[in-house]
């Protein structure tokens, strides 16, 4: 008989692709180590970012980063990790307490739990027992990543519910329509790899981009699924669940000491799943870009790592630069560009890819090339209703002429709204303080505007 060692030596060699049977021979320590590699390797992501993101951003706005505790200021998250569990933990009296605790700790494991399915290298050898470079694996993996995701939305929901601040209910229910409208983006995003890989277990998927990767066949997927994986960790140019300018602080406003940093902590590991994601379903995963993939040795061993991890921090790279870059967009522009650009092009690009991959399996038949005809046609009926859309809309903004933006309402009448006024909604300025009605003397400095031979009272100041 053969021990179990000398059974997995047979079965595989380290450096070959894994498949899902080689993680039903791992035994209990290999899997509680894997627990510890990934559960250390995401808390040290998550503290090498907050320096990095401090740093890059100080130097593209001409600024100086932390640069006093340690060197390089290197040592500047260790001591913010140290400082948040001594500030004070404050509960408001108006929340409901164990739903006000029980969110942070949501949003924290769920977001760990995701990167279970990521592979970050081949199968090694460790202590002499061969096992895949990945906890564990499932026919369905990435369906399980996007199920995390949508679950960690509750812990964002509740904390918003539970506080019983309107900031905070407000940036929950922001949170809310913005996952649900870019997870559909997402999840179409993946159907065309899906169709190509023939599997939606990510070591298939890896395995599948052995010659080319996803990102040069399937383009537009994933350029869709970057705008969604910004929009999934609401960040900059996302963030309206935590716009300070409009929310104070969003879903966490009331949060402090530990819970406060649990949050933290979900959205800068749910920015190394997602961009973990990117890199397995799109770029090779743990493969080794052109040229080193001449060498023979790239894709074994433990070279594969490191090039999964500089994969993953060039995307992450990218999330820096977006926020030292563009503003927060409205959440007006978020919403449309999550219904009305993502969705559709999401769903005319899978009928393509589907048409492409039927006449490719089945050369013979005619009904591919009906079908591809149909999606021709559809797109371009699209993209003239489409276009007209935008002129009748653009017609109806466009003022008449120029006397439309004069006001023409008597004094102290509100003034008709206009069709450019009418495009976005704003606060009303027709409110009697506005005109310096019913104020009374010493509240502040008001001056004389003579409109014909009507007088009014209009305050300039307080």
């Amino acid at each position: 008989m053969m021990d179990q060692g000398a059974l997995q030596h047979v079965l595989a060699a380290p450096g070959v692709d894994p498949t899902l049977s080689d993680f039903n021979q791992l035994i209990w320590w290999l899997v509680l180590l894997k627990v510890g590699i990934v559960f250390v390797f995401l808390l040290l992501t998550t503290i090498f970012m907050i320096w990095l993101e401090r740093r890059v951003i100080g130097r593209m706005q001409n600024r100086p980063g932390p640069n006093r505790a340690g060197p390089f200021g290197l040592l500047q998250p260790i001591a913010d990790a140290l400082k948040l569990p001594l500030k004070e933990d404050i509960i408001p009296r108006g929340a409901d307490k164990l739903l006000f605790m029980l969110a942070p700790v949501i949003s924290g494991a769920v977001a760990f739990v995701s990167f279970a399915v990521i592979p970050w290298g081949p199968e090694v050898s460790i202590f002499h027992h061969h096992t895949p470079l990945q906890l564990t694996d499932l026919p369905v993996a990435v369906l399980l990543i996007l199920a995390m995701s949508s679950v960690g939305v509750y812990g964002i929901v509740i904390a918003g519910y539970a506080s019983g601040s309107p900031y905070s209910l407000l940036g929950a229910l922001r949170s809310a329509a913005q996952v649900i409208s870019y997870e559909i983006a997402m999840g179409l995003a993946f159907v065309a790899v899906f169709l190509y890989a023939g599997s939606l277990s990510t070591t298939a998927i890896v395995n599948a981009q052995q010659h080319e990767w996803y990102a040069w066949l399937l383009p537009v997927s994933f350029v869709i699924y970057l705008f969604t994986m910004v929009g999934e960790t609401n960040r900059l140019p996302f963030d309206l669940p935590e716009g300070e300018g409009e929310l104070v602080a969003g879903y966490h406003t009331e949060y402090s000491s530990m819970k406060f940093a649990m949050f933290y902590l979900a959205e800068y590991i749910n920015m190394t799943t997602v961009s973990g994601l990117a890199t397995t379903l799109f770029l090779g995963g743990w493969r080794a870009p052109w040229p080193l993939s001449l060498w023979s040795g790239a894709n074994s061993g433990w070279w594969p790592v490191l090039w999964f991890v500089i994969k993953v921090f060039i995307l992450l790279f990218c999330y820096i630069w977006l926020r030292g870059t563009l503003p927060r967009v409205r959440y007006d522009q978020l919403m449309d560009i999550g219904w009305k650009v993502l969705i559709p092009v999401s769903i005319v690009w899978i009928l393509l890819i589907a048409t492409v991959r039927a006449w490719r399996l089945d050369t013979h038949s005619t009904a591919p090339y009906v079908v591809f005809g149909f999606v021709i046609v559809l797109i371009l009926a699209l993209a003239w209703m489409w276009d007209s859309a935008a002129q009748q809309r653009a017609a109806r903004n466009a003022p008449s002429s120029p006397d439309d933006f004069a006001d023409t309402a008597a004094p102290g009448e509100a003034a008709a709204p206009t069709a450019s006024s009418a495009a976005f909604p704003v606060p009303p300025l027709d409110l009697p303080h506005y005109h310096g009605l019913g104020l009374e003397a010493g509240v502040g400095i008001e001056a004389d505007v003579t409109h014909s031979d009507t007088s009014t009272k209009e305050v300039t100041g307080a």
